[in-house]
C-alpha cells in the first residue's frame, strides 16, 4: 500500500528517547516509506542536559523498532548552532537533501517531504522553518517530558526509577535496559550524576531569592598566528574541559575591565594591557538560554587577535584553571569544550 510520502523527517534530541518520541517515530513511519531521524545536540560532551552521545541515542531508537521498521529508518547526527538559525536550517536542508538523494528511486517525479513533530513547547519550533516541505503536528503523548526522566535517573536510584517509569509506560522496555547497563558500566554516569549534584547545591544559594537571578560573566577569544588560547577547567561543572578564559563580573567592574582581569589570573599571560586593548576586534553578547547549567547567564565576549608571530606567547593555568595552552584552530573538538564555548570561537571566526 502507497504511503502519504516517501520520507517523513523528525528532528530532536532524544535525552532519552521516551515513550512520546517513540509515538511520533510510529506515526512517521506510518506516514513515509522511509523515516528520516536527524538527532540534535550531536558532538557535544556529556552534560546534565545531554548525557548520551548521538550514537547511544541512536541504538535506545533501534532498540525499539522491529527489523523492518530499522531498515527504513536513517539516522544522522546534527550538531547545534545556537547563535545562527539560518546557518542550523541550512544543514537541516541539506542533510535531508542528501539523504533524499541516495536513497529516492522513483523517477520523473519529486520526493514528497513530510516534517513530523509536536508543537509541545519552543523545542517544537522548527516545524515552521521549513515551508518546503508538508507539516504533520501530532499530539504529545501524555505529555512526557524528557527533564524529569534525567533529573530521577541521575539523583534517584537508577533502578526504582527506571522500572517505575517502565510500569507507567513513560520508557519503553528497550531503552529501560539501555539505561540500566549506562547506570552500571559507563563512567558517563558517574560523571553526570556528580555535576547534577554539584550544581543543585550551587543553586541553594540563591534558592531563598525572590527571583531567579541572571548571572553575567565575560570571555575572551585570543587568537595569535591560527592559534586559539583555552584553559582547561579544574572543577564542576565541566571538569576536565577546555574553555575560553572567563569569569563573573564583579560588583563595579566593567566588562572589558573583567575580561583582561580574568584573562590574566586564568592563563598569566604577560602581552601588555594597551596592547590587548588594542587588539580588540569585536565584542559580542551570548545568552542562549540554555548555555549553561548553572542558571541563566550572559556572557561578554571579546575577539582579540595578537600580531602572528613565530613565537606564541607563554601561558600557564591559573585561579579556577588546571592548565593553559595554545591550540590550532584546526584542532578544536566541540565534544572537548565547555557549556557553548565552541560555537562563540566559530561566531567569532564567522565560520560556524
Amino acid at each position: 500500500m502507497n504511503k502519504p510520502f516517501d520520507f517523513t523527517v523528525f528532528i530532536g534530541r532524544f535525552q532519552p528517547f521516551h515513550a512520546g518520541h517513540l509515538k511520533v517515530v510510529q506515526e512517521g513511519l506510518k506516514q513515509a516509506d522511509k523515516l528520516i531521524l536527524l538527532i540534535g545536540s550531536a558532538w557535544q560532551p556529556r552534560n546534565t542536559r545531554n548525557p548520551w552521545t548521538h550514537q547511544e541515542r541512536e541504538e535506545m531508537v533501534r532498540a525499539c523498532l522491529s527489523e523492518e521498521d530499522n531498515a527504513r529508518l536513517l539516522c544522522l547526527p546534527l550538531m547545534d548552532v545556537p547563535y545562527n538559525d539560518e546557518i542550523w536550517v541550512r544543514n537541516v536542508q541539506s542533510t535531508v537533501n542528501g539523504l533524499v538523494t541516495a536513497h529516492y528511486t522513483t523517477p520523473h517525479r519529486a520526493a514528497k517531504i513530510a516534517l513530523i513533530g509536536h508543537k509541545k513547547d519552543q523545542t517544537g519550533f522548527y516545524l515552521n522553518l521549513f515551508p518546503q516541505w508538508h507539516s504533520i503536528s501530532i499530539e504529545n503523548h501524555r505529555a512526557i517530558s524528557a527533564t524529569p526522566v534525567r533529573e530521577g535517573y541521575f539523583i534517584g536510584n537508577a533502578q526504582q526509577v527506571i522500572t517505575s517509569m517502565v510500569d507507567t509506560e513513560v520508557l519503553p522496555k528497550s531503552v529501560a535496559n539501555f539505561l540500566l547497563i549506562f547506570a552500571k558500566e559507563n563512567n558517563g554516569y558517574v560523571q553526570v550524576r556528580d555535576e547534577i549534584l554539584f550544581i543543585k547545591k550551587y543553586q541553594e544559594a540563591w534558592k531563598a531569592a525572590p527571583y531567579a537571578p541572571t548571572f553575567v560573566t565575560v570571555d575572551s577569544i585570543v587568537i595569535q598566528s591560527g592559534h586559539v588560547l583555552l584553559i582547561e577547567r579544574k572543577a564542576n561543572p565541566g571538569k576536565g574541559l577546555w574553555a575560553l578564559p572567563g569569569g563573573f563580573l564583579d560588583q563595579g567592574e566593567r566588562v572589558l575591565d573583567a575580561c583582561l582581569r580574568e584573562l590574566r589570573e586564568e592563563t598569566k599571560l604577560k602581552v601588555p594591557t594597551p596592547v590587548l586593548k588594542g587588539s580588540i576586534k569585536r565584542q559580542a553578547v551570548y545568552d542562549d538560554p540554555h548555555r549553561s547549567a548553572r542558571g541563566r547567564t550572559v556572557t561578554h565576549a571579546f575577539y582579540i587577535e595578537l600580531e602572528p608571530n613565530a613565537e606564541l606567547p607563554k601561558v600557564k593555568g591559573g585561579d579556577d584553571a588546571k592548565h593553559a595552552r595554545w591550540v590550532p584552530l584546526s584542532e578544536l573538538d566541540p565534544q572537548l569544550m565547555f557549556e557553548d564555548h565552541y560555537f562563540i570561537i566559530q561566531d567569532m571566526l564567522g565560520a560556524v
